[in-house]
């Protein structure tokens, strides 16, 4: 069994990103400049954008935080996206979902000018993915895609099942996956909630992405030998032994279906590192495109 290690991939891309940003630099080109939205006090969300600008730091990136109240009004939340929208030295910016309640989370994504949506969720950038036309990848599925190409997993002519089918990871991920590419070209079918007998189809599966948000649902009798698994689930599960409570789980049981992987991602430390990793290599990719 491989492990897909997510931490010291998305590590040796943010070094090459590191490398390119001194390049822009000695070249007295512009530096790369991500920013970010955050509405409100979400744990979760407060811990991933501070780790955006942690890796911004590291990198080189100039980042910008638009820090907002949980009580923001929508209109105030798009005029700050529409200031974003026109301010030529910020490249790419996030809108760190999700949203309060009372905002329109829809109108906020369609809001963000599809040349800075380095998250990939315009419509516009979507509709191009499909369409295999360049544009910003929705950065989990872009992360999967190059773990998979990084630890050379075969993926031309395999069948591959993603159970999940968010506009997020499984939809997105789905298409690239079944598109001319070096990790792709599979033949892949899309589970969900209503799929009937879905063990008798991911026992056939060459890969096995889970996506769904349920805690340890994919288990050992549920694969076959050889099976490569990528797990982006993440769910905090009460566990008194541990010190804060809880432990992470992912949508995987790890220790029986890890007895049947050749390759398989950790949680943590699998597909999530990677999404941080590939949002810098978007926001790398728009300030290139403005430097030409």
């Amino acid at each position: 069994m491989t492990i897909l290690d997510g931490k010291k991939t998305s590590n040796d891309i943010k070094d090459e990103i590191a490398e390119a940003v001194k390049a822009l630099k000695s070249k007295s080109k512009k530096t790369p400049h991500l920013a970010a939205v955050l509405v409100g006090t979400d744990g979760a969300s407060m811990t991933y954008v501070n780790a955006k600008v942690k890796a911004c730091e590291r990198i080189g990136f100039n980042s910008t935080l638009i820090d907002l109240p949980e009580n923001t009004s929508e209109e105030n939340l798009l005029e700050n996206i529409e200031k974003l929208n026109n301010d030529n030295d910020i490249d790419g910016f996030i809108v760190q979902l999700p949203l309060p309640k009372h905002i329109d989370e829809q109108k906020v994504l369609m809001a963000v000018n599809p040349d800075k949506d380095v998250d990939g969720f315009h419509p516009i950038n979507v509709g191009k993915m499909t369409l295999d036309l360049p544009c910003f990848l929705s950065a989990t599925p872009f992360g999967i895609l190059e773990l998979l190409e990084r630890y050379k997993v075969e993926t031309s002519g395999a069948n591959v099942v993603v159970i999940g089918r968010s506009h997020i990871v499984g939809r997105p991920l789905s298409i690239l996956m079944s598109q001319k590419r070096k990790a792709g070209n599979a033949t892949v079918t899309v589970a969900h909630s209503r799929t009937k007998n879905l063990s008798e189809i991911t026992q056939k599966a060459d890969i096995i992405v889970a996506a769904l948000g349920i805690p340890e649902f994919l288990t050992g009798d549920m694969v076959k030998e050889g099976v490569t698994i990528i797990d982006v689930g993440i769910t905090r599960v009460p566990d008194e032994t541990k010190p804060r409570g809880y432990r992470l789980a992912g949508d995987v049981h790890f220790e029986s279906v890890g007895k049947k992987a050749s390759f398989i991602t950790p949680v943590p430390g699998g597909v999530g590192p990677m999404t941080i990793a590939m949002l810098l290599k978007n926001t790398l990719l728009a300030c290139q495109r403005n430097n030409n």
